[in-house]
């Protein structure tokens, strides 16, 4: 387990670029947290760093349901669960096929679906604290 503080959007986002070096081809993370937590920044610094070609079109999937940044070196599939209602609305977005592919896949809203995360995800818990600051825990 490895925790961080972020004192800002920009800090959220370097930290991003931290965790995107544990990261290859066939990863999943799975991010947890409130909203305006730091989700989406977060990953907006983790696409700035495995694939910087795509800035600066990071955004909430909130709608979409599924980002995908296609880099040079990996693609980034962005999934928010947090609309989903069931595993059928979950499967019916891709997500299972991403899980067996070669790209990376990053979740929003995780704790909806917990039960469909394989073996070895990534988990990083997001929480925003009193004093503006963010909690960042890996595990």
């Amino acid at each position: 387990m490895k925790e961080f503080v972020s004192r800002s959007v920009e800090e959220t986002e370097a930290i991003a670029g931290e965790v995107a070096t544990r990261l290859q081809a066939g990863s999943v993370l799975a991010l947890y947290g409130d909203l305006g937590a730091g989700k989406t920044a977060f990953v907006r610094g983790l696409v700035k760093a495995l694939c910087p070609e795509c800035l600066p079109l990071v955004h909430s999937p909130t709608f979409a349901i599924v980002n995908e940044y296609r880099g040079e070196q990996v693609t980034v599939y962005h999934f928010d669960l947090y609309r989903l209602k069931d595993e059928d609305d979950l499967y019916s977005t891709g997500f299972f096929e991403c899980l067996t592919g070669e790209g990376i896949v990053v979740t929003e809203w995780s704790e909806n679906f917990p039960e469909v995360f394989p073996e070895g995800t990534l988990r990083l818990k997001l929480e925003a604290l009193p004093n503006g600051e963010r909690r960042l825990t890996l595990c």
